[in-house]
């Protein structure tokens, strides 16, 4: 049962096919990182322009991989939210358009719980019930997932989110965008304790977080330190470690909060190999049997894979409703308006 998946949410085109017996046939991406550098950051005029130029050749190049034709597609999913609406409708319109043509069901995925259900696409995927982070440049959130549809919000950043901070930290320090990832792999050549920035709200109760503070800080800090190489990358150490440590100890409180033993990690900043590392040394140290789950790195960032595995869960509830050629998106969207699906 083949589904075509779609996801145009921001900068990234993902066009993927997966099957529920043979799983990913066919996962095609383009980034438009190079359409975007030049700005500092995502215009969303012109990532939407780039997704109507690549989403229909990205199609016939996930139906070449897959070696399927249209006649083969079941359904056809596509991101409906959160994001960019102006980029978020040209995936909702072609796929619209592609399930009436072909007679199929089209399915509209919420953003956020495709990264959530990214690690099922992995060999060894979380049994549920499990706590998730959700860490990306637009979200930073736990949730408890006790099935698909069944998320309850335990706590969100009130300002900014983590993969937010870590862009613009990385342009204050000269770093070209996307900064994130660069900031990281400079970080590695960082002096430990050179610097110390707070772990913003972990002296307090509760599961929320906060990072404006924390990006403040940062500033003022290369501001007043005499800028080179080292100085830089003594920085970008103590802010990456100052965040993943946040979301450690927050995660700590989360899985002692609930009980829950399994940890999902989810998202773009989820890719970062710190992150990773801190997480599995939270749950050694924990020693109660615990693990922690990801998506493999390319799967961690916007994809279609991820979309079109939940287009392939929700699939059923979605059979006995006709496609139609109205499109609606929701550039905001809360988790947890989703509706339940009983597996």
């Amino acid at each position: 049962m083949p589904v075509l998946g779609i996801e145009t949410s921001c900068d990234e085109t993902g066009v993927a096919i997966y099957d529920d017996q043979q799983g990913l046939l066919a996962n095609q991406i383009y980034s438009q990182v190079r359409l975007h550098a030049d700005y500092g950051g995502v215009v969303p005029e012109l990532a939407s322009r780039d997704h109507v130029r690549k989403t229909v050749p990205l199609i016939q190049a996930a139906l070449l991989e897959a070696g399927l034709q249209a006649k083969d597609i079941n359904g056809v999913a596509y991101t409906a939210g959160p994001g960019l609406v102006s980029a978020l409708m040209v995936g909702a319109t072609v796929g619209c358009a592609l399930a009436y043509a072909w007679r199929v069901p089209d399915i509209a995925v919420h953003h956020m719980e495709g990264h959530l259900l990214a690690p099922m696409l992995e060999a060894n995927p979380p049994d549920f019930p499990f706590a998730a982070l959700l860490v990306s440049g637009a979200h930073t959130q736990l949730i408890a997932v006790t099935g698909i549809g069944e998320y309850q919000l335990l706590g969100e950043s009130i300002d900014d989110a983590a993969g937010e901070v870590f862009d613009k930290i990385a342009k204050l320090l000269g770093l070209d965008y996307p900064g994130g990832p660069l900031l990281s792999l400079i970080a590695q050549q960082g002096v430990a304790g050179r610097y110390t920035f707070p772990r913003p709200m972990t002296d307090r109760p509760g599961l929320n977080f906060s990072f404006s503070g924390l990006k403040t800080f940062a500033a003022n800090t290369i501001n007043a330190v005499a800028r080179n190489a080292q100085t830089d990358a003594d920085v970008a150490r103590a802010f990456e470690d100052a965040v993943v440590d946040t979301l450690a100890i927050k995660c700590r409180r989360a899985l002692d909060q609930t009980g829950l033993q399994r940890l999902v990690i989810a998202g773009g900043v989820s890719a970062n190999q710190t992150l990773r590392t801190r997480m599995k040394e939270m749950i050694e140290q924990r020693g109660k049997g615990e693990k922690v789950f990801y998506a493999r790195p390319e799967l961690c960032t916007d994809n279609g894979a991820m979309i079109a595995y939940v287009g392939m869960v929700r699939l059923p509830s979605c059979t006995k409703r006709k496609s139609q050629l109205a499109v609606t998106v929701r550039p905001r969207w809360p988790l947890e308006e989703l509706t339940t699906v009983r597996t």
